[in-house]
Formats: C-alpha cells, sequence, structure tokens
C-alpha cells in the first residue's frame, strides 16, 4: 500500500517525569513516544493524512511500546526494522512551562543510530507525494548519514516533495558538525522549515538568501514565537502565534510542521498553512507529552474558528 507521506527518523521510548518535578527528584514518569519525525507522523495521521514511518526499533518492550503507539496514532509502520542486536533509545526529561527543561538522552548505540541506506528501497517511497526530514537523523551516526542522502534519493526518484526541518540538537554535537553535516542539506529541499537561531548557526544569512540556493518554500519561526513563509514567488506572509497558556513547549516545532504540512497537502494558501501550523502548535504546548495535544481535523477547525475570533491573523508585508 502506498502513503501520501513518508517520515523516516528516531523514535525514542519517552520517560516523562511529573509535571513540575526536576529530573533528578522525580519518582514518577509517564510513559509516552518522542521523535521529531516519528511526532510529525502523529500529527499528520491524526489529521486525516495517510502516513508511512521509516526507522528503526530494538527488539525489546520500548521498541514495541513505540511502535504499538505509532500504530495507534494511525501510522503505517509495516517497513519499519526490529533490530535484535541494539536497544531502542530512551529519553528522560521534566516537564516546565517556564524554565529550562532537563534531558537525559540514552541513545548510544541504539537500533535508530544502525539506519543503512540499503534499507530504504523505492517501495517505501511508491505513490509519496511527500517526505519529510530532519537533521536529528544524520546527526546519529555516518551510516545515518548517508541513509539520509539516500532518502534525499528516494524523494527525488518518487517525485515527491522534500521537507526538511534541521530540528538542532545540541547535545548532539557541536555547531561545526551541524554546519558540516546538515547544512548542505538545506539546498536539497524543496520546503525548509527552520527557527531563526537554526538558520543562524547554519550559516544562512536570510530566508531569500535560502531560497537563491535551492529550495522553494522556506519557513522561518522567530524568537518572538511568530513565523514567516517565503517562496520567490510571493512577498512573506507572517502569522503571529496563538496565545494560549503553555504546559510544556517541547514539540511545539514539529507540531508547526505537522500543521503547516498538512495545509500543503490540503492545497491550501500560504496564509492557511500558517495559521494551521501555529493552531497546532498552540494545541499541543498546553499538554505535557510532544503528542497528546495533537489534534484530529474537526479538533483543528474548532482550535482554529476559536483562535480567529481572537483576532490574531496572518498578515502579508
Amino acid at each position: 500500500m502506498s502513503a501520501d507521506v513518508v517520515v523516516c527518523g528516531e523514535a525514542m521510548l519517552l520517560m516523562l517525569a511529573e509535571p513540575g518535578i526536576p529530573l533528578e527528584h522525580a519518582v514518577a514518569f509517564r510513559r509516552s513516544v518522542a521523535g521529531a519525525e516519528s511526532n510529525v507522523a502523529a500529527g499528520l495521521a491524526r489529521l486525516g493524512h495517510s502516513v508511512r514511518w521509516l526507522g528503526r526499533v530494538g527488539d525489546d518492550p520500548a521498541g514495541r511500546a513505540v511502535l504499538a503507539q505509532l500504530r495507534a496514532q494511525g501510522v503505517d509502520c509495516a517497513y519499519a526494522v526490529t533490530d535484535p542486536d541494539a536497544p531502542t533509545g530512551v529519553l528522560m526529561r521534566d516537564s516546565h512551562p517556564a524554565r529550562a527543561i532537563d534531558v537525559q538522552y540514552l541513545r548510544a548505540g541504539s537500533a535508530a543510530s544502525r539506519l543503512s541506506p540499503d534499507e530504504l528501497v523505492p517501495a517505501h517511497f511508491k505513490g509519496a507525494r511527500l517526505v519529510h526530514i530532519t537533521g536529528i537523523t544524520p546527526m546519529l551516526s555516518d551510516a545515518a548519514q548517508r541513509a539520509t542522502w539516500r532518502l534525499v534519493e528516494q524523494a527525488r526518484a518518487a517525485g515527491a516533495t522534500l521537507s526538511f526541518d534541521p530540528n538542532i540538537r545540541h547535545k548532539l554535537g557541536p555547531p561545526e558538525r551541524w554546519r558540516e553535516v546538515v547544512g548542505p542539506l538545506l539546498a536539497h529541499a524543496d520546503m525548509v522549515l527552520a527557527g531563526e537561531d537554526e538558520l543562524e548557526l547554519l550559516g544562512v544569512a536570510s530566508a531569500e538568501a535560502l531560497l537563491e540556493t535551492g529550495p522553494g518554500t522556506v519557513v522561518v519561526k522567530h524568537r518572538d514565537k511568530s513565523a514567516s513563509c517565503h517562496t520567490r514567488e510571493a512577498g512573506p506572509c507572517r502569522q503571529p502565534a496563538f496565545k494560549v497558556p503553555v504546559t510544556d513547549p517541547v514539540g511545539a516545532g514539529d507540531a508547526f510542521a505537522a500543521g503547516f504540512l498538512s495545509g500543503l497537502l490540503d492545497g491550501c494558501g500560504t496564509a492557511e498553512r500558517l495559521r494551521r501550523a501555529a493552531a497546532v502548535a498552540a494545541l499541543v504546548v498546553q499538554c505535557a507529552t510532544d503528542t497528546d495535544g495533537l489534534p484530529d481535523r474537526a479538533g483543528l477547525h474548532r482550535a482554529l474558528a476559536a483562535f480567529t475570533d481572537s483576532g490574531a491573523e496572518a498578515v502579508i508585508r
């Protein structure tokens, strides 16, 4: 069976401390799933799109829990690899709306880091309209870096739009390593979704400068929580963040990507894509885990109606 969207990357078991308790003092944890690509997959599936996740987990309880939760979200995991010789990665973190969040990764030597180019074959991408990747995967290992470039090749061969989010995580490497490994991928994407600080770290002077290197669309998430979409055909469109009470900010960027890409798949204009992205992100940050707040299509429409009544609209500059 084909899928409209293919994502590939690391999915980990998330052990989330009870809200407000620092990680070092936490004694109660809630189990969930974390991973930039799997978060986007879950978000798009909840919104009614057919989504396939490619990746690797260990042949262990954590891996079985990850696959079960992704399948429960409606994500096709038929081509996921279960590795009998490597563990599923685990992420432990605390949850707080106002202070820095402590995170501990247990991912060295994980099944995800063993992703191989040979595991990514044309059948996985048949019929795909969109392939979404992030910069996390190529930073996991040399093999995963080669596999990421195979993803680029397979997206091109399938005629799919390639969406790329750098998703910089400083614990995976210093800035120079990110520039070396992830920077070159920017020019090969059809669409880039990145934070303003991420573009600066990767040496990109502006969205307009990046458009000249290859991507047809660049979405910038600004430090003031607004976002702007830049294309070669039209002036930038900007969307402020919707004001909501924040429970946990982790996962907002992946939720934003899911909302924006859903609008793309539905043929929406730039302003509507940004509105969807801001709405999905606003719903996710009101919940503790990366995926609890992801809406279905009816929930998204209800949220958009409520947010629009509050007067937050996209503006063209």
